[in-house]
């Protein structure tokens, strides 16, 4: 009989048959009532229990294990696991080590209640030092008291201390055979090479939205609580590939629905609550934004800052639904959680706008993004940013801009596939075009007037293209835009109309190149060769340089290779 039948049966009092209300189990938080029991509950880990299950079946087992990953994916949960599969018994008693550990044997029920005492949990971030690893070189010399395994799971392992790591790397790579390290961190790139080097590395990925999104779902039903669809997708889009952080908002989410009506968590809670912006209120601010109307952009941001959405979440709504465009214009949308209508919108932007557009897009609001994060008014950051969008929406690419200086567009002409702020402000970019602008007409005035100021505007084009003008082209006649020659070597059809090309971006005229007869002057080469001979020549025949020639017959005439003049050389 117990201790305390045994105090009822002396006050002469009944024990009670049910345990007094106050004794009732203390609330258990989602994240810890449904942690794993086993490796089918699992979620998106499963080429990691594809590879433990095998290494058990076949018995290759590693003597050290490393699960790394971002917060919340699995890996204390996965040690515990690992643990409880090494040392299962079965409910027989008789089983040995087994990916699905049967969860009833004293091993398993130990181990889930982390009262093993085999299995030993060590908190790196509050043991770091040396003293500390020394305990478990000592303990690991000594057998398992009742478990076929000694376990050691050591979480944030890579808290540890430089000399504490170099401390256990001897027995890390020799433990005793009854001995299994299993080591958790979130930042594996600050554990030493030498110590990784020693185990079987695992990475945990993060969870996919929609694996998290179909999770929440079935944790809702045990709870006998309903959830919007959208309430659910929004706190696996909140979670990050979290599993402990969804839990813990859609903890949170349960206990902020109404109590008084029917108890569902609504999407728009959920909003409220983690200071969400609407995603249909982002797309009609995105769609304010192409149309250039600064006046109803200005009314949009105020409103979603009137019901509590931040700036900073707004921009970032923003940048999302910008890059969700992108990929719809790739072919390449993966968004779930995406209704028809916003499908059907988000392809017919993606149909109206041009790469080039979205990169810029793009790039103002990252650029944006980053202002309000660090400015002191986040709010008028996030207009003045959103209003800079619509300026810069005005002005034309690089690339157009170069061409319509060289052909004498004026820069204020917006190019047809930029969406541009409006003269009105409810003048949609979809259908504001710009009007035409006519062809400039032909301006002679500004021409070369002889072929070498030809060839130099050809060489501010391409060099390549400067050197066969001026070594293969011999010139009958030059009258711009049009040019005789003959060829001093062949010349391909295609450099012809290159040549013809940069002529024309150069002037803005199209030029005629055409190889005809007639008297040809010598190519440029073939007149600075010729310029030089002569040069020679008259060296040669003056009288001093006769002399002495005469008087040294075996003397040569060398070239001067310096370009420089002959006052910097004495220099």
């Amino acid at each position: 009989m117990s201790d305390s039948h045994d105090i009822f049966a002396a006050t002469g009092v009944d024990a009670p048959t049910q345990p007094a209300p106050g004794a009732a189990q203390p609330y258990r938080v989602l994240a810890r009532k449904y942690r794993p029991s086993k490796f089918s509950e699992l979620i998106g880990q499963d080429a990691m229990v594809q590879t433990l299950g095998n290494a058990i079946k076949r018995d290759r087992l590693a003597h050290a294990f490393l699960m790394t990953g971002v917060r919340g994916v699995g890996k204390t949960s996965t040690a515990r696991l690992i643990a409880k599969a090494l040392n299962c018994i079965g409910e027989d008693g008789q089983g040995g080590p087994t990916i699905d550990p049967c969860g009833v044997c004293e091993p398993c029920r130990s181990i889930a209640e982390g009262s093993f005492i085999d299995v030993i949990e060590m908190d790196a971030a509050s043991h770091t030092g040396v003293d500390d690893v020394r305990e478990i070189i000592e303990a690991v010399r000594y057998s398992s008291v009742s478990a076929r395994y000694k376990i050691y799971i050591i979480d944030e392992v890579h808290m540890l201390s430089k000399n504490a790591f170099n401390a256990l790397l001897k027995t890390l790579e020799e433990p005793p055979p009854h001995v299994k390290f299993i080591f958790a961190t979130t930042e594996v790139h600050k554990v030493p090479i030498t110590v990784l080097s020693r185990c079987q590395r695992f990475d945990l990925k993060r969870i996919s939205a929609d694996q998290l999104s179909e999770h929440f779902g079935m944790i809702v039903g045990k709870e006998g609580v309903t959830a919007e669809q959208e309430a659910l997708d929004l706190i696996a889009q909140a979670a990050e590939g979290s599993v402990r952080d969804g839990l813990s908002i859609l903890d949170q989410a349960i206990a902020h629905a109404d109590m008084d009506g029917d108890g569902q968590v609504k999407a728009a809670q959920i909003r409220d609550m983690l200071g969400l912006s609407d995603r249909g209120a982002v797309r009609r601010l995105f769609g304010k934004l192409l149309e250039g109307d600064s006046a109803a952009l200005l009314d949009a941001i105020a409103e979603q800052y009137k019901i509590g959405v931040e700036p900073l979440s707004l921009m970032n709504g923003l940048l999302s639904l910008s890059h969700q465009v992108t990929l719809f214009k790739v072919g390449k949308a993966s968004d779930p959680t995406l209704s028809e209508d916003a499908r059907q919108q988000l392809s017919d932007w993606s149909g109206q706008l041009s790469y080039p557009v979205l990169h810029r897009l793009w790039q103002l609001l990252l650029k944006g993004y980053q202002e309000v994060q660090q400015a002191h008014l986040p709010r008028e950051a996030c207009e003045m940013a959103l209003l800079r969008v619509l300026c810069a929406a005005d002005m034309p690419d690089p690339g157009k801009l170069a061409k319509m200086l060289e052909q004498g567009v004026p820069p204020s002409a917006s190019p047809t596939d930029t969406p541009r702020a409006p003269q009105s402000a409810h003048e949609p970019v979809a259908q504001a075009a710009p009007a035409p602008v006519a062809a400039p007409e032909p301006q002679t005035s500004g021409l070369p007037k002889q072929f070498a100021e030809a060839v130099k505007a050809v060489g501010r084009v391409s060099a390549v293209l400067e050197s066969i003008l001026m070594a293969d082209m011999r010139v009958v006649s030059f009258e711009a835009p049009d040019i005789v020659y003959q060829p001093a070597r062949p010349i391909a059809v295609a450099d012809i109309r290159k040549i013809a090309d940069a002529l024309k971006q150069e002037t803005g005229i199209e030029w005629t190149i055409a190889e005809g007869p007639g008297e040809a002057k010598p190519s440029l080469v073939e007149q600075e060769q010729q310029a030089r001979d002569a040069e020679r020549q008259a060296i040669l025949d003056a009288p001093l340089v006769k002399a002495a020639f005469e008087a040294f017959p075996d003397a040569q005439l060398l070239e001067n290779d310096d370009p420089r003049p002959q006052e910097s050389r004495s220099a």
